[in-house]
């Protein structure tokens, strides 16, 4: 029988106490601290919390075997793409997102393919916010019919243990985190406690049995995965679904990977079938572009690794009323307003007579500044009512004195405007010695500021 101490957690942040105290000293909030049992072991578990301090082996660095892990392939390509070549044997990946965004979905589609590996038998379902019936459902919709995906709809932590220990399956999946809970902890489920708990156990399932383990966890309205911060520490491999719920495209980007890059992304496209995937994303945001329209100017943005371009659509309308309205849409706000004070400033038009609307078509978000030159010139053309040439792509991010100054990756996004048949690119003057050379049929136009652009291009 194991000893039973106790301890008290805060519920806001996740810091521990020996007793318990008003205040919590870390993040200031009062009435949070919650007492935990702790035990050197959980009941009824196969899995010891502590060797009784047994020494352990160790080795060399030299005698480390350094030979890539063993994975197990989703077959979805744009999925592997994210995750390293495929889910590592014994990791713990953590996915998160918006409710609704989309995760039950990519995953439940991900264990088809992971099931055509002749190496898995068994994939173990639990989830404690569905129940057989209605993941039925959405596998019937999804036409998914597979008899290697076994359900399991609970919620307790211990019976959830107790299940990977008789059935021994190949891969788990875990839907949601925030949903489990243990009768060992006095907090509710979803509370910091049974979180980083419900986490840590699962952890240690998967490096004893060699077992990967898939959670799903949501995302507060601060953006961040509902629970403490180690919660991100403590598992192998974080991964955010991300996208505009009332949009189709959605991102998969890779924020800590211990078995690959962590700069990859993979796009979706949610369809009534369930998530496809988006291989060629430059292809599918220019699709519907009119052309000859004003106010319309393409650029590149990179993804993890990969250029794509899109598709930035600017409307001026005469505004009546004193204080002109600035929306954007994809892109900040504050970065929206500085472009305009340079517009203003540097090259003379006059922006305070419009109301101004800026959106990145597809619900894709620019966290980059390299879309800069191109958001201006379509402000412009939007407001002088003059198109620009619909095989003209623009790189570029303006300074405060109007001048265009070089973005990363240039070679890539020229390479991937040629390929989609752009024949003038126009980029920042590039220093001497540095030329960058077209590439096919394009035609590079060096520009050192924004009024000289736009004598030319508006």
């Amino acid at each position: 029988m194991s000893k039973t101490n106790s301890k008290f957690v805060c519920n806001n942040c996740g810091a521990e106490f020996l007793r318990w105290q008003g205040k919590c000293s870390s993040c200031n909030e009062w009435e949070t601290l919650t007492e935990v049992k702790t035990s050197a072991r959980m009941p009824n578990s196969k899995f010891p919390m502590s060797n009784s301090g047994a020494p352990s082996a160790i080795l060399s660095l030299d005698q480390v075997d350094s030979k890539n892990f063993e994975r197990i392939k989703t077959n979805i390509s744009e999925f592997d793409r994210v995750l390293g070549g495929g889910i590592v044997l014994g990791s713990l990946v953590l996915l998160g997102g918006d409710p609704g965004i989309g995760k039950s979905t990519l995953l439940l589609q991900g264990l088809v393919g992971i099931s055509q590996n002749n190496s898995v038998s068994k994939i173990l379902y639990v989830s404690g916010e569905e129940s057989a019936q209605q993941i039925k459902l959405r596998a019937e919709r999804l036409k998914i019919k597979n008899e290697k995906i076994f359900l399991l709809a609970e919620s307790d932590l211990e019976s959830i243990l107790a299940t990977i220990e008789t059935e021994k399956p190949n891969l788990v999946i875990i839907d949601s985190i925030q949903t489990v809970y243990s009768d060992q902890i006095a907090s509710a489920s979803g509370s910091i406690v049974q979180v980083k708990n419900a986490t840590e156990n699962l952890m240690r399932v998967a490096k004893s049995t060699n077992i990967p383990v898939l959670i799903i966890g949501h995302v507060t309205k601060d953006g961040g995965i509902a629970g403490p911060k180690t919660l991100e520490h403590l598992v192998d491999v974080v991964l955010y679904l991300e996208g505009d719920r009332y949009q189709s495209f959605r991102i998969l980007r890779g924020i800590k990977n211990r078995f690959g890059k962590t700069s990859e992304v993979g796009i979706f496209e949610m369809e009534e079938d369930g998530m496809t995937e988006v291989t060629n994303p430059s292809k599918v945001f220019l699709e519907e572009r009119l052309e000859g329209a004003s106010g319309v100017a393409v650029s590149s943005i990179i993804e993890g690794n990969r250029p794509f371009l899109v598709e930035i659509q600017a409307l001026c309308s005469k505004s009546y009323f004193g204080y002109p309205k600035r929306t954007a849409s994809g892109i900040d706000l504050n970065r929206l307003n500085l472009l305009i004070a340079i517009i203003e400033k540097r090259v003379g038009v006059d922006m305070a007579q419009f109301d101004v609307y800026l959106n990145v078509v597809g619900g894709i978000k620019i966290r980059e500044n390299s879309t800069d030159l191109a958001c201006a010139l379509a402000i412009i053309s939007a407001a002088k009512n003059k198109p620009i040439d619909d095989k003209t792509a623009v790189f570029g991010e303006l300074g405060l004195s109007g001048e265009i100054r070089s973005v990363p990756n240039l070679e890539k996004r020229i390479e991937e405007a040629t390929r989609m048949g752009f024949d003038k690119i126009i980029i920042p003057k590039q220093n001497s010695g540095s030329k960058l050379k077209a590439v096919g049929k394009a035609k590079l136009i060096e520009i050192k500021t924004l009024k000289n652009a736009m004598k030319v291009f508006v």
